[in-house]
């Protein structure tokens, strides 16, 4: 992650996620943050403070349109990601958009055809993609070492405090369990199966009428089946198992992250244990795709080739079809 190509990053939206981005980004790469922007200025002068950003600007239109700003991370609420990304898009900056990449698939395709008109790059911050599991996973799936896929299972959920104005909760800003959390079950089924042919959803909603527990079953054209579940309401085990014909490989606790996995042969019972060999943990897997991002731009690509936009819209036609069928306000019925 470092020694290779350096990106200089604009940060809107100096919360939490741009915090742990921003850390990891530092850390572990040669990537550096060169401005921040905030709607409120005090936040964006004490983010820019803790983290060693050396320019902070007034608005989000100054930070885009810095000529020393090579591509704009947006961390901020999933209600604001078409429009911020849009902005970044038309200052010809290239940009990496917190998932998910937008609040439904029709405002993906939006991003989607901005960024191809201005070609620039542009790509969806799922992060399990790029971290050094999910490189594995996926030869392993190409060598058949598993088999014919039967089914993928996995679950996110945590015990989230009710707050009804705050982001998880509120409508306006994209609450819900399924495109906060549950993305990254609904991300490994098409990472593992490819595009969904059904999906078949049940599950209850918040007082604020977001989802706040979902249970999937899509299906596909093979006739394999991925059971996800998330939830706003309890923790659960955030493990995840990928099951084939010849072996079974089974994701640790908070399978979206850096972790362990077990590969079990289906006949003779024989097991191979693999684990992350980097050292990083937890939110620092973080820096794998920003320094996946900076050889993408550096190699002349408008797209990742191992998260495309396309993936992208395909994540949230689950979800837009799953939170209809939970009857979430708003939402269109999907394929």
């Amino acid at each position: 992650m470092r020694g290779g190509p350096t990106l200089r990053w604009g940060v809107i939206a100096p919360g939490r996620i741009a915090g742990g981005f921003v850390w990891a980004l530092h850390r572990h790469t040669g990537q550096r943050v060169h401005a921040v922007a905030s709607r409120d200025p005090e936040r964006a002068h004490r983010f820019a403070s803790q983290y060693g950003i050396p320019h902070v600007h007034a608005s989000y239109e100054q930070l885009v349109a810095d000529p020393n700003v090579d591509i704009v991370y947006v961390a901020s609420p999933h209600s604001l990601h078409k429009h911020q990304a849009l902005l970044a898009i038309a200052a010809g900056k290239h940009v990496l958009v917190e998932k998910p990449l937008a609040l439904d698939a029709a405002e993906a395709r939006d991003i989607e055809r901005a960024a191809r008109a201005a070609g620039v790059f542009a790509m969806e911050a799922l992060w399990s993609r790029f971290l050094p599991q999910s490189l594995v996973i996926e030869r392993l799936l190409h060598d058949g070492v598993l088999g014919d896929v039967r089914l993928v299972m996995a679950d996110f959920g945590g015990r989230f405090d009710f707050d009804p104005e705050g982001r998880v909760f509120n409508p306006a800003l994209g609450g819900g369990a399924l495109l906060d959390i549950g993305i990254y079950p609904i991300w490994l089924a098409h990472f593992v199966l490819g595009p969904r042919a059904h999906v078949h959803a049940t599950g209850s909603l918040t007082r604020t009428g977001v989802d706040g527990q979902a249970a999937l079953v899509l299906t596909y054209p093979t006739g394999a089946q991925a059971l996800l579940h998330t939830t706003l309401f309890a923790e659960t085990p955030q493990e995840a198992v990928i099951a084939g014909t010849h072996a079974r490989l089974q994701l640790e606790s908070r399978f979206f992250t850096p972790t362990r996995f077990t590969l079990k042969a289906a006949r003779s019972g024989q097991q191979l244990h693999w684990s992350d060999p980097s050292g990083i943990h937890g939110s620092e897997g973080l820096a794998w795709q920003a320094a996946a991002v900076a050889w993408h731009i550096a190699e002349g690509r408008t797209e990742s080739p191992l998260h495309p936009l396309q993936h992208s819209i395909a994540l949230l036609e689950t979800i837009d079809a799953a939170r209809a069928q939970l009857g979430v306000a708003g939402c269109a019925a999907g394929a």
